[in-house]
């Protein structure tokens, strides 16, 4: 048998953080309503300094949890936590499925008000459009979401660059006496903490492509990137709202504020493009990390996992996605996210930087014991 070819640079280092950022951004900026519920309320200096955290909080958790993962060989989130929990494992699978139709809401949601004020069509309309799209890019399987998630994160960093650029060409002295006059309060570590929190529930939509990692320079390397990567799209886009602050807080979809006062119809219409894809891939990540979990489960017990599971649980997710998201964006980014922020910090974050660092030090404690040659 030929041996496989090794993986690139790119696959080792640079494309867990890129998927990680390509099913973050749909629940985590993609409409910039998360940028300003837990950023700019903070003010435009605060919410700099609570980016900062929570670029730090993303970087060392994914640290941990890509090294945990190397070390045990844990690649769905079902192994991954119960070698970090124990017995509690099922803890965050009930907050992960919890979380996860509030994103397909969310998700949704914003499909719905973007088709209603940029295309003018039936809020229900945009809806049923996206959770189709999700549903069939799902169905495609593994390879076809890693390279639709990868390829599709180097299109919206060319996107979210030139949307930057554009909007201080046109309102940058704006950005810069806002910045000048504002003051940091004292809320940003926390809302810093709180974004990290809730989105790094997503991690096991991207534990499938740590299998190319093989040392700990890798892992921790791959991991520390991550949080660089996902957050800098999410960065410029904070930085063009803040020209538009105070007024641009109370805007449902404050990306649609924006492509406005650039006026360029045919920039409106590529961003919602890329925005509506960005929608599709995170829908589909977090609900293909469902189904790895079941996949995992029968491959246990040395059977396949029968063809018709796969569609009758993204149809299930997408429908329960599909109600929620009657309630509304601004309802469901404001109390839903911070409701299940909390419940992730305790059962996810501070286990994985606290006992999962212990049990990766003692599992290498015992692999250096081991290779101790007997006299």
């Amino acid at each position: 048998m030929s041996a496989q070819p090794p993986s690139s640079f790119f696959q080792r280092y640079l494309l867990p953080g890129f998927v990680f950022q390509s099913v973050v951004i749909a629940g985590g900026y993609g409409t910039g309503r998360e940028l300003v519920e837990f950023f700019l309320k903070e003010g435009p200096v605060g919410g700099v300094l609570a980016i900062a955290v929570a670029t730090a909080v993303w970087s060392a958790v994914c640290m941990a949890s890509f090294e945990f993962a190397r070390v045990f060989g844990v690649y769905d989130y079902r192994t991954f936590f119960k070698r970090l929990l124990g017995r509690g494992w099922f803890l965050f699978e009930i907050i992960y499925v919890l979380l996860l139709l509030i994103v397909l809401a969310v998700v949704a949601a914003a499909a719905g008000q973007i088709a209603l004020e940029i295309f003018g069509v039936s809020y229900w309309l945009g809806v049923a459009a996206v959770m189709a799209a999700i549903g069939l890019l799902d169905f495609g399987g593994t390879r076809v979401i890693e390279k639709a998630l990868s390829v599709w994160s180097f299109v919206l960093y060319a996107l979210y660059i030139m949307f930057f650029f554009w909007c201080f060409s046109r309102f940058g002295g704006d950005i810069v006496r806002t910045f000048g006059e504002a003051e940091a309060g004292w809320g940003w570590p926390v809302a810093g903490v709180r974004y990290a929190a809730y989105n790094l529930a997503v991690i096991p939509a991207v534990l499938f492509t740590l299998h190319h990692q093989r040392t700990r320079r890798e892992a921790l390397g791959a991991g520390a990137l991550a949080g660089v990567i996902a957050i800098v799209p999410g960065l410029l886009f904070f930085l063009a709202m803040v020209g538009r602050y105070p007024s641009i807080l109370d805007a449902p979809v404050p990306a649609n504020v924006l492509l406005e006062i650039l006026g360029s119809r045919a920039f409106q219409i590529a961003f919602q493009v890329v925005l509506f894809g960005t929608l599709i891939e995170t829908g589909a990540g977090l609900i293909h990390a469902v189904n790895e979990r079941i996949a995992h489960v029968w491959a246990e017990r040395g059977e396949r996992l029968p063809e018709a599971v796969r569609p009758s649980v993204a149809i299930g997710l997408l429908i329960a996605g599909t109600v929620l998201s009657g309630f509304g964006l601004i309802d469901l980014i404001a109390r839903g996210y911070g409701t299940l922020t909390w419940a992730f910090l305790f059962v996810f974050v501070i286990p994985v930087l606290t006992v999962g660092v212990w049990k990766i030090r003692t599992a290498r404690a015992r692999e250096a014991a081991a290779s101790v040659p007997m006299r």
